[in-house]
């Protein structure tokens, strides 16, 4: 008897380089920022000759960099009164590490457009804070740390993302560490990315200007050094808009995903979609368990459950686009600040479709807010577009948003959630809605089963 076929395998560095645009635009950052940065400290290591352990250890910490970004949105937005991807970008573009610099990239950061009351106000906030840089670097840098142990990945890999934001010179966060205190490849993390961000805006002159300038400072004098040897390489410094990673990958490390590993990847980045806001907090984890349970309870196979999974865990990914300003508000939306919400499941499919391992997750994650009537977004499908797992990923979705407390209103009672459900069933699949109420029946009061109908398959779409 045959040992059956091979279980599917894609390359490591394709996913997380692939899924690594979705931390791109928590940063606000272009895309392909993270991709461009492992390129450019990929080719400091390969000028420095380090080992393939080590640049195995670095080739992933460079793509992870901002797998902790999500952490501090909410604290910065508040904070600081503002688009939280602004204030990290623009951060990125001063010596913050310089109290003079930093008062005055606060003050032209702060609450913009406000009055001069509203910005003074918060600006004694900000002053009234103790230590505010160090635990939002803190908060940011642990938990990229935390993602890659979650992955798998090694402790070189992990204590590297834990430094991205150290100096050499011993001003830098979380732990103010210095010289050869701060790993070698969390030295190579901060000077590539820093590098990236100015050789994009201004070009190769004014990157190497920068990190000349802050050799010493920010950076290890020795690392700059090696930087500018690259200066030459024009080759190397053309071929990055390409973002072209195979190259760099060090081939006797070379890690792939197989099923259960791209499993917990879907896992490690649901967490830092529901870290975004406080406001949903493990929502995609509840709506993964819940839409599992109603998929089983319909029938649905292990090769459906299985894309279930991964697509309820993801299908927020997209809103790591939305200002924090914008999720967290605690009044009315605009209407130019609706028309932002309703883009993330085009951001959600995007990124998907360009993930190996996850792009058949596109559609159905793409998919979630739309409704049986037409009336959904962001396409405006309708019944016969919809499967039956995207009628079901939209029912929970909504259900488990229903139930939660929001920032805007207290959570509804489970009973209130479903009177709306099944009052609205012109949008939603009232098949879908009493397979709902039988899963959740057993954990809340105020509800009781309803008799499941008998399962009617839909088109699965394209």
């Amino acid at each position: 008897m045959g040992a059956g076929p091979r279980p599917r395998e894609v390359p490591l560095s394709e996913v997380i380089g692939a899924l690594s645009y979705a931390l791109d635009l928590t940063e606000g950052e272009p895309p392909g920022h993270a991709v461009r940065t492992c390129m450019i400290g990929m080719r400091i290591a390969q000028e420095l000759g380090l080992g393939e352990g080590e640049r195995a250890d670095l080739f992933y910490a460079l793509l992870l960099k901002d797998a902790g970004c999500s952490a501090n949105s909410a604290r910065m937005a508040a904070l600081f009164a503002v688009d939280d991807r602004h204030a990290k970008r623009s951060s990125k573009r001063v010596d913050w590490s310089r109290s003079f610099t930093a008062f005055l990239w606060t003050l032209r950061t702060v609450a913009p457009g406000g009055s001069w009351r509203s910005r003074a106000s918060q600006l004694m906030s900000i002053r009234q804070e103790t230590e505010i840089t160090r635990s939002l670097m803190r908060a940011r840098c642990e938990r990229g740390a935390e993602i890659a142990k979650l992955l798998g990945l090694r402790d070189g890999t992990a204590d590297a993302i834990r430094a991205l934001d150290e100096h050499w010179d011993g001003h830098g966060q979380p732990e103010g560490l210095r010289g050869d205190e701060i790993p070698l490849a969390g030295r190579i993390l901060c000077l590539a990315q820093t590098v990236e961000i100015f050789h994009a805006q201004r070009g190769l002159d004014a990157a190497l200007e920068v990190a000349q300038r802050r050799s010493g400072g920010w950076f290890d004098p020795r690392l700059v050094g090696a930087l500018r040897r690259t200066g030459a390489d024009g080759a190397f410094w053309s071929s990055l808009p390409a973002g072209e990673l195979a190259p760099w990958e060090p081939q006797e490390r070379r890690l792939t995903a197989d099923e259960p590993y791209l499993d917990r990847i879907a896992d490690a980045f649901a967490g830092v979609v529901d870290a975004k806001s406080p406001w949903t907090y493990r929502h995609s984890d509840r709506t993964c368990v819940i839409a599992m349970s109603i998929a089983a309870l319909l029938g649905c196979g292990d090769d459906v459950l299985s894309e279930m999974r991964r697509a309820a865990l993801l299908h927020d990914v997209g809103k790591l686009a939305i200002s924090n300003q914008i999720l967290d508000k605690p009044a009315r939306l605009t209407d130019a600040e609706f028309a932002v919400v309703r883009r993330h499941p085009l951001h959600t499919a995007r990124i998907l479709e360009r993930t190996p391992g996850f792009g058949g997750l596109a559609t159905l994650a793409g998919a979630h807010h739309e409704r049986l009537d037409g009336s959904g977004y962001p396409r405006g499908l309708k019944a016969c577009e919809l499967s039956l797992e995207t009628r079901i990923l939209a029912v929970v979705d909504v259900y488990d948003a229903l139930v939660s407390d929001r920032v805007y209103r207290t959570a509804w009672s489970a009973d209130r959630a479903f009177g709306l459900l099944e009052a609205e069933a012109h949008a939603y699949d009232q098949t879908v809605v009493a397979a709902l109420k039988q899963v959740v029946a057993p954990f809340v009061a105020d509800v009781s089963p309803a008799p499941v109908a008998q399962r009617v398959r839909t088109p699965r779409t394209a």
